[in-house]
């Protein structure tokens, strides 16, 4: 029989860096759910992307077990990762602190395509570029049409 769900816990957190401080030790722990069990399981889980800030979904059941889903980087972060700053523009509308291409940001759309909500690469392009104009980054040259 399958179990009953109590609830789920949206936590972000570095790969392969969990520990019982905050914010992850008092997150679960409200919830009654084994804190270093959950450690263990995501450090080992997310050893080869180590350093990265992951989105993890945890689900706990009503018998304290739980499961979990790691997610891609967010984009803001890759974005920052591929134009090498610390931070986006404070006025992203007059200062722009940065430039891409859209090679790079099409490689950042396929590395998050499973999180996204959209159907097409081009779609998804399109999201990731007004995360980055949001930021203060700009991205070079014309959208590349599919003719």
């Amino acid at each position: 029989m399958a179990k009953e769900i109590a609830g789920q816990i949206k936590l972000q957190i570095k790969g392969g860096a969990a520990n019982p401080s905050p914010p992850v030790g008092p997150a679960l722990g409200s919830k009654g759910i084994n804190i270093m069990e959950f450690c263990k399981q995501f450090n080992a889980r997310t050893q080869d992307k180590a350093g990265k800030v992951l989105p993890v979904i945890i689900t706990y059941y009503s018998d304290k077990s739980f499961d979990f889903i790691v997610k891609t980087p967010p984009v803001a972060i890759q974005l920052m990762e591929v134009a090498k700053i610390k931070k986006g523009s404070a006025q992203p509308n007059r200062q722009k602190v940065a430039e891409i291409t859209w090679e790079q940001v099409k490689t950042i759309a396929t590395d998050k395509m499973p999180d996204l909500n959209c159907f097409t690469v081009e779609s998804a392009m399109r999201m990731v570029a007004g995360t980055a104009r949001s930021m203060g980054i700009t991205v070079k040259g014309a959208f590349p049409e599919n003719n």
